[in-house]
């Protein structure tokens, strides 16, 4: 019985130090931005484009811990923040376009919806990834310019500039039976790490009932290895984000909005997030979404509440498809809550891209 156990504990330490090899390639070598379940919730995060895009000044934070149960399984949180510059909107006061006893967010609204004439808006996101001995975190700023296209659908192309940094703890890293002299992280404890300029681009169409938008992230290229003069590690390279959704109405006080998003970055890695949420008048969401990804598959399920115009939170919970994965973690968890600041036409949902 003690050899069986000694087995499966080397094993579990195998499979752990198995993990962390292949996100030190996911976030070291490949550089690729991390995931987030509830991407629909705030686009913001993966497109410049959206900035400034409501009526309102629009803050998010995030907590995410990806594969719970596992020691130093990667966990995620942001801030951010963005609204618009000089934005005019038609309506007169919070009561235009809503009819008492109707739905604001519902189906008469869209086809009352009409755009904002061109406006500017301006943002920020902190960002911090952390897996294992692996940590990154992100400042970065960002402007949007939107204009219209015609009476119901306008464009936008944003720009965020920022600076990110990889750091790797090698005296946190559980060697195990392997050998403890790698190369590519060096040979003496301590912390190290690279900071690196960082730009990211994208464009955004939407309207009341539809939104497409693409963009790029990390487009500036550098060297991820941490020992000077070593020729281990690859570069940076950049992240290409195709996001659309289309909204429509079960009845005057359902809608629904399935929504597709695909992130590509080298040496093709491919990941498609497919996502669709339901939502109750202009308070309650439920929606479920599946990530076909080779190493980090999965499937989800969210909900979410607006309370008092002011304020809304919502919790998903992803289960991996992984079958190595799914012996050791007890699924993910991420929370999103999100503030509506100097919301005065009352909107208790995003108009523009959920």
């Amino acid at each position: 019985m003690a050899g069986v156990k000694r087995k499966a504990e080397s094993m579990k330490k195998l499979f752990l130090i198995t993990t962390f090899n292949v996100f030190f390639g996911l976030m070291v070598i490949g550089q690729a931005k991390p995931y987030y379940t509830q991407y629909i919730l705030n686009n913001y995060i993966l497109n410049p484009g959206i900035t400034g895009i409501e009526n309102y000044t629009d803050v998010k934070l995030s907590y995410r811990n990806q594969w719970a149960g596992i020691t130093g399984a990667p966990v995620t949180t942001y801030f951010s923040i963005h609204g618009p510059v000089g934005k005019k909107d038609l309506r007169t006061n919070a009561t235009s376009f809503q009819i008492p006893g109707d739905n604001p967010g519902g189906p008469k609204a869209w086809e009352e919806y009409a755009v904002s004439p061109a406006h500017h808006g301006v943002g920020l996101q902190v960002i911090n990834d952390k897996a294992g001995y692996i940590s990154r975190w992100s400042v970065a700023a960002s402007y949007a310019y939107h204009k219209p296209l015609s009476v119901r659908t306008s464009i936008a192309a944003g720009l965020n500039v920022g600076i990110s940094s990889v750091s790797l703890d090698r005296s946190k890293i559980e060697w195990g039976n392997l050998d403890p002299n790698d190369p590519a992280v060096g040979y003496n404890n301590g912390s190290i790490s690279k900071i690196k300029p960082e730009i990211g681009a994208g464009i955004w169409l939407y309207s009341a009932r539809y939104f497409l938008g693409v963009s790029v992230l990390n487009i500036i290229p550098g060297k991820a290895k941490f020992v000077k003069d070593s020729n281990y590690g690859e570069t940076f390279t950049p992240n290409y984000f195709a996001a659309a959704g289309y909204r429509f109405a079960i009845s005057d006080d359902i809608s629904v909005l399935p929504s597709m998003m695909i992130q590509y970055w080298q040496p093709q890695l491919t990941s498609i997030h497919a996502n669709v949420k339901m939502q109750y008048q202009d308070f309650l969401w439920v929606g479920g979404s599946y990530r076909f990804a080779d190493l980090v598959g999965g499937y989800s399920g969210m909900v979410g509440v607006n309370i008092s115009n002011t304020f809304n939170v919502s919790y998903a919970y992803e289960h991996a498809t992984t079958s190595r994965l799914q012996t050791y973690t007890k699924g993910t968890h991420e929370i999103v809550i999100g503030f509506l600041l100097g919301n005065k036409y009352g909107d208790s949902c995003p108009r523009n891209i959920w």
